[in-house]
C-alpha cells in the first residue's frame, strides 16, 4: 500500500515524500483511513512504529478545507495532548514537516518555559495545538486558549500520563472540548487504568493494536549481564572499551544515578551527556538536539525523560538499572534497531532486580542471552542487599547510665 491508496491530498502526500516516507507503516495503514471516517479509536502501539503521522496526517487532511481563516482568525481545532515536554517539541516539529504545502498553523505550549510568548503566539491564532496537560490548564485559566471549536481531540502516550498522575487533568481538559468531538487515544500498553478512562471518553471506539503489546524487534540483540550492584560502573566502562560502540543511551532509574554515571563517563575521556527530569527544558532539549547532531555519543537518561523521543540510527540501548515495570523494558529497547536498522540492548542485573529479569522474560516470551564472560561475575548465591535501619542499642523508654549520672535532679 502507499500513501496515495489512503486517500490523501496532493500538499500532504508531497511534504511526506520529502520526508522520505514510501510506505505507510502498519499503525499508518489501519488508523489513518478510520480518522477519516471521523471514528473515535483506541490504538495500541509501541514506540517507532509511526504513530504520530498516524494522527498528524488525516487531522491534517481533515482540517485542510478550513485552512484559510476567516477574519476573525483561526479557531483550534485539533488539539493533541502529551504528557512530556519532548515528546509535545516533537509531535510539533512532525506537524509542521507534514503541514509545509497548507496554510495550517500548528504550535506547541509547556510548561518549564516563558508563559508570555507562548501567549502571544496563540493571540495570532493557530489551527492545531499540541500541549502538556499542566501549561494547557494554565493557559486556558488565564483565557489564552479556547477549546470550544476542538473538533479532534488527541491522547497520546495515555499509559505514561496516567502513570505520571494526570488522569484528573486529562478528564477535565476532554471536558472542556465540545461533546461532538472526536477522539483519538493512542498508547504503547492497554492497561486496566488506560482502558477505564477509554471507556468514559471515546464513544463507540474502533481498536487498532500493532503486534503484541509485549512484542520486542526481532532485529534487536538482548544481553543479560549479571553483576554486583558496586560492580556495573566498571561493566559499563568494561563494555564501551571492548564491545559496545556507537550512538548509545544508558537508562538509570534515578536524577542521582544519571548524575553520577555522567561524571564517571566524562572523567574517564567519554562523551556524554544527560537527561532528567531536574534539568531545566532548555538544558533537556539542548542535550537532546546535540545528540541528533552527534556532538557526543553517550546519552544517560531516566525513563520519563526519554520516553517517546525519536533518535534514529541508535546502536545501542544499555539498561544500567533494570526496570521494575516489564513494560519499561520494552520501551526502552524500542528506541534501537527502528526502521529495520539492527541495536543492542544490554541489561546489568544485580542480586535485588533478578525477580524484575523473571517479569520481563514473562511478558516478551523470551529468555534474554545470558553472557558470563566477564570481568565482574555476580555469585549465584549472592541474596540481595539489605538496609537495615540503625536503631538505638537502648531500650525504647530506658536512659542510659550515662544520661543518669549527668542529670541534676531537681529533687
Amino acid at each position: 500500500m502507499s500513501f496515495k491508496d489512503l486517500q490523501l491530498n496532493r500538499p500532504i502526500l508531497r511534504a511526506v515524500a520529502e520526508k522520505g516516507y514510501d510506505n505507510p507503516t502498519l499503525v499508518q495503514e489501519k488508523t489513518i483511513p478510520l480518522i477519516l471516517e471521523n471514528k473515535d479509536v483506541i490504538v495500541s502501539a509501541q514506540t517507532g512504529t509511526g504513530k504520530t503521522a498516524a494522527f498528524a496526517l488525516p487531522i491534517l487532511q481533515r482540517l485542510y478545507d478550513k485552512q484559510d481563516a476567516p477574519k476573525k482568525g483561526k479557531k483550534i481545532r485539533a488539539l493533541i495532548v502529551s504528557p512530556t515536554r519532548e515528546l509535545a517539541i516533537q509531535i510539533n516539529e512532525n506537524f509542521e514537516a507534514y503541514a509545509t504545502y497548507t496554510n495550517l498553523k500548528t504550535t506547541v505550549v509547556f510548561g518549564g518555559a516563558s508563559l508570555e510568548p507562548q501567549k502571544d503566539i496563540l493571540k495570532k491564532g493557530v489551527d492545531i495545538l499540541i500541549a502538556t496537560p499542566g501549561r494547557l490548564l494554565d493557559l486556558h485559566k488565564q483565557d489564552s486558549i479556547n477549546l470550544d471549536y476542538i473538533e479532534t481531540l488527541v491522547l497520546d502516550e495515555a499509559d505514561l500520563m496516567l502513570d505520571m498522575g494526570f488522569i484528573d487533568d486529562v478528564r477535565k481538559i476532554e471536558r472542556l472540548c465540545p461533546n461532538d468531538k472526536q477522539t483519538l487515544l493512542f498508547s504503547a500498553t492497554i492497561p486496566f487504568k488506560v482502558q477505564d478512562l477509554a471507556k468514559t471518553i471515546l464513544k463507540d471506539p474502533k481498536r487498532v493494536e500493532v503486534a503484541q503489546n509485549s512484542s520486542t524487534s526481532k532485529n534487536v540483540d538482548q544481553a543479560l549481564y549479571y553483576v554486583p550492584k558496586p560492580k556495573k560502573i566498571e561493566l559499563c566502562l568494561h563494555l564501551l572499551r571492548n564491545t559496545i560502540k556507537g550512538r548509545i543511551i544508558i537508562f538509570r532509574r534515578t536524577k542521582y544515578g544519571v548524575d553520577k554515571l555522567e561524571k564517571t563517563l566524562l572523567k574517564n575521556g567519554y562523551k556524554a551527556n544527560s537527561i532528567h527530569g531536574d534539568k531545566s527544558q532548555s538544558e533537556r532539549q539542548e542535550a537532546l538536539n546535540s545528540f541528533k547532531k552527534k556532538e557526543f555519543n553517550i546519552l544517560i537518561a531516566t525513563d520519563v525523560a526519554a520516553r517517546g523521543i525519536d533518535i534514529s540510527n541508535l546502536d545501542a540501548v544499555i539498561n544500567f538499572d533494570i526496570p521494575n515495570v516489564p513494560e519499561t523494558y520494552v520501551h526502552r529497547i524500542g528506541r534501537t534497531a527502528r526502521a529495520g536498522n539492527t541495536g543492542g540492548a544490554f541489561s546489568f542485573c544485580s542480586a535485588d532486580e533478578k525477580d524484575y529479569v523473571v517479569n520481563i522474560q514473562k511478558l516478551i516470551h523470551l529468555q534474554l542471552d545470558v553472557i558470563e564472560d566477564h570481568p565482574y561475575p555476580l555469585d549465584p548465591k549472592a541474596k540481595p542487599v539489605v538496609h537495615k535501619k540503625q536503631g538505638s542499642k537502648h531500650r525504647k523508654g530506658r536512659k542510659s547510665e550515662g544520661s543518669k549520672k549527668k542529670k541534676k535532679r531537681w529533687y
